[in-house]
């Protein structure tokens, strides 16, 4: 891995892609198409896409039976506890609807509501993904939303990989279709035949997904318009170069454009990783991807200090975080700016992603500035609560009407002062 000497302040090399022209124009025909012909739509282009033509696009109670069939059964238990984990950890993100009145006798307050239907999308392609079952349809769950509907594109045997079936059946969802791509976002957004539309999709995607999402944007909800996955690891000398490098490469084998960054004020562990780096690539079964990314995004930033190692990792605002030093928790405070922190030697990146129980949907490309990880909240809607009394309104109604005319809006003024007469 390369390393550099900081001098000033550092920024992610950012990834956001907006696609290309010809794929936004493929993304807006395959909606419009799949908003015309509904399912022939989504037929035409699983064929295309992924294919294999399929006649009946819901899974079904036999197709649920063969993934047990195929999944390792000592698998079975993990997944139900790191259901059960993310299920605890979510379950205490819960807001209460709430009143207070106020001695004048008016009344105010906020009304919180789960959606009533959600769409999840759980990416195939180059892996298959159950943990992000897991991540998108529990936090649904906990807000009390009552139709999740999940769609995941089919491989050309025309079935969705075994794991990411078994984690939707041990969560309880029912509403499983085979079908992925820009096409299943369309599905989910308008709604098709077979599948009813949403009030919100989330889930991670291709590009065309990305773009799709964003399309809809607008006729339906949407959690983020994620990009390729991000670690940084502020360490200092007492690191283990080995162990490093490990959580370095854990997030080069997602992708090509993933981003793995080591910052610290050690030369001597940042020579130390970058040969160990070398080192692991070289046996990974994903080396090719993982090489690329080490090699186009990846970098060690060498300090002066902890306090400036700090603060570039603020400037990173990475999606993870982890904090490897002697005393990782007198640094926690200081970091204003990171989707998810794992804090000491034992807390690496994997065990928020699929068993710890915090959310592993979190904020890319620098977006943890101002957003944060997917939560129950974003399963729910709130309504305002306002019942005035008669008391208020005779002593703020004037109030009330001389700012409506400072806007100019004089039916505003006009309505209140009814109330006055």
């Amino acid at each position: 891995m390369r390393i550099e000497r900081v001098t000033n302040t550092v920024s992610l090399k950012r990834t956001i892609d907006s696609g290309t022209e010809e794929q936004r124009k493929a993304v807006l025909e395959i909606l419009a198409a799949v908003q015309k012909e509904g399912d022939q739509a989504l037929r035409f282009y699983t064929e295309k896409f992924d294919g294999v033509l399929l006649e009946d696009l819901r899974v079904t109670e036999s197709d649920v039976r063969d993934a047990y069939q195929n999944l390792d059964e000592n698998l079975v238990p993990i997944i139900k506890e790191a259901a059960d984990n993310i299920r605890d950890y979510h379950s205490r993100q819960v807001r209460q609807s709430w009143m207070i009145m106020q001695e004048n006798g008016t009344i105010f307050g906020q009304k919180i509501t789960p959606l009533d239907a959600v769409g999840v999308y759980v990416p195939g392609g180059k892996a298959a993904y159950p943990s992000s079952v897991l991540m998108n349809v529990i936090p649904a769950q906990v807000a009390g939303v009552e139709r999740i509907v999940m769609v995941s594109p089919p491989g050309k045997d025309g079935t969705i990989p075994a794991g990411v079936l078994v984690a939707a059946d041990i969560l309880g969802v029912q509403e499983i279709y085979k079908v992925g791509g820009a096409q299943a976002v369309g599905a989910l957004a308008f709604g098709t035949e077979t599948i009813k539309a949403v009030d919100k999709i989330v889930g991670p995607g291709n590009i065309f997904v990305a773009l799709a999402k964003r399309e809809v944007y607008g006729n339906v909800d949407i959690d983020m318009i994620a990009g390729p996955s991000e670690i940084v690891v502020l360490a200092d000398e007492t690191a283990l170069p080995n162990e490093v490098a490990a959580d370095l490469l854990s997030q080069a084998e997602h992708d090509e454009r993933a981003s793995s960054i080591l910052v610290t004020p050690s030369l001597k562990l940042a020579e130390a990783v970058s040969e160990e780096v070398e080192k692991q690539v070289a046996v990974l079964p994903r080396e090719e991807i993982a090489r690329a990314s080490i090699n186009d995004f990846g970098a060690i930033y060498v300090t002066n200090d902890l306090d400036e190692a700090i603060k570039v990792v603020n400037e990173l605002a990475p999606e993870h975080l982890e904090i490897m030093t002697k005393e990782p928790m007198e640094q926690v405070g200081k970091i204003k700016h990171a989707g998810a922190i794992f804090i000491g030697r034992y807390s690496s990146e994997p065990v928020g992603d699929y068993f710890a129980g915090p959310n592993h949907v979190l904020p890319t490309n620098g977006t943890a500035r101002f957003s944060s990880p997917l939560s129950v909240d974003e399963f729910t809607k709130k309504s305002s609560i306002i019942s005035y009394s008669k008391q208020a309104i005779e002593d703020n109604g004037p109030k009330i009407a001389a700012f409506a005319r400072l806007e100019g809006l004089e039916a505003h003024a006009r309505a209140v002062e009814e109330r006055l007469k």
